[in-house]
């Protein structure tokens, strides 16, 4: 079956959609690679898709019109496919940012190489996968923030302070205040010449309006603090 130029204008057409629909999410959260990239990459893969197709029907054809060479011509669909997927995995990684404390971009580098996965799936012509992927993956982008938004992550903070008693509760106040469940407490203590170090490791669940920076930064002002930050579980 032969591909019709209406054939390769929907296919393009539909790449130019998908990669438009996603780069724009990340546009609009200001990560680094946006709209224009993704489009990119989605036409890119739907032309090496449709290349990879004319290949194969070109050398159906031929197997046809001369069968003595039947044996001879070969056409793996598979081979100029697997070069996108290695080759955008290099564009990906140009997105990761590595700092000390942090790795950012990891969302969009996968996002392009997702991209390019349905910009294949539309090349070959094969739209369920390539509109349920679409969905799919708009959906991981858009509402799994929201969902773990509402799903308690519990963090250690070590909270480090010359041992007073108004420190204490000025800490254990703010908790309260700000509706912080403490799960777990422990404690140590160090002696110094200024007074006793005390080391307090709290383990606690926050509610739907706080974040971990602001906490810290809310906790760091208290009179004695000399140290906070914050633990994964």
């Amino acid at each position: 079956m032969e591909v019709s130029w209406l054939d390769i204008v929907v296919r393009l057409g539909l790449a130019l959609l998908i990669g438009g629909m996603i780069g724009f999410e990340r546009e609009f959260k200001n990560r680094p690679a946006g709209t224009k990239t993704h489009i990119l990459v989605c036409m890119g893969a739907c032309v090496i898709g449709l290349i990879q197709q004319e290949i194969a029907l070109s050398s159906l054809a031929q197997a046809q019109a001369f069968p003595q060479l039947a044996g001879v011509i070969r056409s793996d669909e598979a081979r100029l496919i697997a070069q996108v997927v290695s080759g955008v995995g290099f564009l990906g990684a140009g997105t990761i940012i590595v700092t000390k404390r942090s790795v950012v971009g990891l969302t969009t580098a996968a996002s392009i190489w997702a991209v390019a996965g349905l910009g294949i799936a539309c090349g070959m012509g094969y739209y369920p996968i390539a509109v349920s992927g679409t969905v799919g993956l708009l959906m991981a982008l858009l509402l799994i923030n929201r969902l773990l938004r509402h799903v308690p992550m519990s963090k250690k903070i070590e909270i480090k302070y010359l041992h007073k008693t108004e420190t204490q509760e000025a800490i254990q106040t703010y908790f309260e205040k700000n509706k912080i469940k403490v799960i777990d407490v422990n404690f140590s203590m160090e002696p110094k010449e200024e007074g006793r170090i005390y080391t307090n490791l709290y383990t606690v669940d926050l509610p739907h309006h706080l974040n971990y920076p602001r906490v810290i930064e809310d906790i760091s002002t208290l009179e004695g603090i000399l140290k906070i930050r914050t633990t994964q579980l």
